[in-house]
């Protein structure tokens, strides 16, 4: 009985614990909201998403196979090409589609094709880069990851030329309504939106699939999960797919939002989204996307101090405070829970 009373209390110190996080976001989201105001509280949240997205891969890679990939800010980068290529070439679209029917498929369209497009990239970068040196020293893999990085660069200044491009932005950014004397741009919804929707989508997948169940006890305990059966290399390549993905899914966001991208954006937003996974505790999804919304509010708010110039020094200098001070983040978890 003594055990389980002992149980019992855990478990009810534990359940404020749980309410604190949510209550902690909810009053830091309000006092943003009434910091910035309304309009760069959406540009925020915006850039956010943009962050969230990317950050989702580092930290599902690192909790797997616990490698930086440092090539996937490039795999973004690729990923805005694509999102331009198809909707410039293949829908042959150069301004804002205003039918909402053509608009609703041309969006489905980019979204799917970039996705499906940077998921193959991810999967093979998986299978010939990484693979190989699974067993080596950790520093090998970790080079090789810088080495792919320029691959990638350098892949696109070869197709496209180390030019800045515009890329089309199918959803009309003149779509608004007023929200008392304040403009707000539909845009920003529908790209927060869908980056709402895509994480909740991925934490209902590892929660609730085989294979995320897969991928959670692969970081648990690689060779206990591989002689209960887990196919390891299988679940490998599905991490880096599915992050890939989300990767493609944020350069379609960047593109119909800033309307433009060249083949050097790939390093700062990665390592912007890595500081983001980082601060949300590395190996953690929940943590990496809070940290995605963090690390943009904290460059907002830079902004609106007149300090746009600092906004990068403070967002690393707050990655230092961090990992001296609370190395595993805010969501950090031991290892068996970071998938």
């Amino acid at each position: 009985m003594a055990e389980k009373a002992g149980v019992v209390s855990v478990r009810t110190e534990r359940a404020p614990s749980r309410l604190l996080l949510p209550l902690v976001v909810v009053a830091f989201l309000a006092a943003m909201l009434a910091w910035l105001g309304l309009t760069q509280f959406l540009n925020a949240l915006t850039l956010g998403a943009v962050y969230a997205l990317i950050a989702l891969g580092y930290t599902m890679v690192y909790g797997i196979i616990e490698l930086i990939n440092f090539a996937h800010g490039d795999v973004f980068m690729v990923g805005t090409f694509v999102s331009m290529f198809v909707s410039g070439t293949l829908l042959k679209e150069k301004n804002g589609i205003e039918d909402i029917s053509a608009l609703v498929f041309g969006l489905v369209l980019v979204f799917v094709i970039t996705i499906a497009v940077m998921a193959v990239i991810g999967a093979l970068i998986e299978r010939f880069a990484y693979r190989p040196l699974r067993k080596a020293p950790k520093l090998a893999p970790l080079i090789t990851a810088i080495g792919v990085s320029f691959i990638l660069q350098n892949a696109v200044q070869y197709f496209f030329g180390p030019l800045t491009y515009n890329v089309p932005q199918i959803f009309p950014v003149t779509w608004a309504f007023m929200v008392g004397e304040t403009r707000v741009p539909l845009l920003n919804l529908f790209v927060i939106s869908v980056a709402a929707v895509l994480m909740f989508v991925l934490q209902l997948f590892i929660s609730r699939t085989r294979t995320g169940r897969a991928m959670r006890t692969t970081a648990m305990d690689r060779d206990a999960s591989s002689l209960m059966g887990v196919d390891i290399n299988r679940t490998i390549m599905i991490t880096f797919l599915i992050g890939s993905g989300l990767a493609g899914a944020a350069g379609v966001i960047h593109g119909l939002y800033y309307g433009n991208t060249n083949f050097t954006i790939g390093f700062a937003s990665g390592l912007k989204a890595f500081t983001a996974a980082v601060l949300g505790g590395i190996g953690n999804t929940a943590g990496a996307a809070l940290g995605g919304f963090l690390i943009a509010f904290v460059e907002v708010g830079a902004v609106v101090l007149g300090f746009s110039r600092w906004g990068g020094a403070v967002v690393f200098s707050l990655l230092v405070i961090f990992l001296v001070f609370r190395p595993t983040g805010l969501l950090g978890s031991s290892t068996g829970d970071r998938a």
